[in-house]
């Protein structure tokens, strides 16, 4: 049922997306929609059903709105700034668009077709233990299972998967905020928007300004630099001096990502004039998708996640990363929040 509900899901963002009244022929899909969200709460709703507790705290890192809003460079920010306090993150993710089935642990001889592009990359920037599975509990015991030093769980996009108890939540919103405000199909929410946070949450947003009335802080964000792509893969930091020595070149910039505008204006305010080729979320990269016989490429994280350094030829793939950081005030409550969580001094 989950997985039925998550695939009407991206049908109904797909062909809701700028639009203000959904179109008539999605109405069916919209009382599908809102029947197998009935019945998959239901069950948890009367108690029949209770979440899995971890025995360490767990963060649920997630947003209310269909689409990309920023959760996978969130989780990158959030897992670095733990292990900088301290802590040892563990990460659970459903690992969406994957070739894998069930519970799989991460490891250095993975490609991103096993675990998803997504949870590829978090574990490559971060080296955090990662797990994912279609249930988030079933992953998280597994995680814990072979890594017992983990002492905190951060929940990839876990917001609307009860199975997993969640401690603390981050919700994160970008520009859109939460469109017109409607359930899919007659808008994007995924859930309803609350009058109020509820108790041990926080709200971020990946915009240029707040987009929603909740209460948040904007997320630190900028370009951190470039790397040639099979430099990225061996682990190379990103350099801005990398990054300004491509201004003047003639410039290919791929993006296949929620928001690749996003990416491209980026670039632009960079200073770095580019051809611009939007991909699709999760396109499969298996073959360059660029022209033949183009000299320089620029591509995200999350591309370069697919791209096999041995098939690119001579093109020049340079991989731009994205600079994100957690507001201060915004980490030292999240950190307070999960002292008291987890028994730490």
């Amino acid at each position: 049922m989950a997985t039925l509900r998550a695939a009407l899901e991206r049908a109904l963002l797909a062909a809701w997306y700028g639009r203000s009244t959904p179109p008539l022929l999605l109405l069916p899909l919209n009382a599908l929609y809102r029947v197998l969200a009935g019945l998959a709460a239901l069950p948890w709703s009367l108690g029949w059903r209770r979440p899995w507790r971890a025995p360490c705290p767990v963060i649920v890192v997630g947003n209310l709105i269909a689409g990309g809003a920023g959760k996978t460079p969130t989780v990158i920010a959030l897992v670095q700034a733990l292990q900088q306090a301290g802590w040892r993150p563990g990460v659970v993710s459903r690992g969406h668009g994957r070739r894998s089935r069930g519970v799989l642990l991460a490891s250095d001889t993975q490609d991103a077709s096993a675990l998803g592009d997504e949870p590829w990359l978090i574990h490559h920037r971060t080296g955090a233990p990662l797990a994912v599975g279609e249930r988030r509990a079933d992953a998280a015991a597994a995680l814990l299972a072979a890594h017992a030093d983990v002492d905190v769980l951060v929940s990839d996009d876990g917001l609307q998967h009860r199975a997993l108890a969640g401690d603390l939540a981050l919700w994160v919103f970008d520009e859109r905020g939460v469109g017109n405000g409607a359930l899919l199909p007659a808008g994007p929410l995924r859930q309803p928007m609350p009058r109020q946070l509820p108790p041990a949450t926080w709200v971020l947003y990946n915009a240029p300004a707040a987009s929603t009335p909740l209460p948040g802080p904007l997320a630190e964000r900028g370009l951190a630099g470039a790397v040639p792509l099979a430099d990225w893969h061996a682990g190379a930091p990103m350099s801005m001096a990398a990054l300004g020595a491509l201004r003047g070149r003639l410039l290919h910039a791929v993006a296949g990502i929620a928001a690749p505008q996003r990416f491209f204006a980026m670039l632009q305010a960079a200073g770095l004039q580019a051809t611009t080729q939007a991909l699709p979320d999760h396109a499969d990269l298996s073959a360059p998708p660029w022209p033949a016989g183009t000299a320089d490429v620029l591509c995200t994280e999350k591309d370069a996640a697919k791209l096999d350094p041995a098939r690119v030829g001579t093109t020049r793939v340079w991989v731009v990363g994205l600079d994100f950081r957690l507001p201060p005030a915004l980490l030292a409550g999240l950190l307070t929040a999960l002292r008291e969580a987890g028994h730490r001094p």
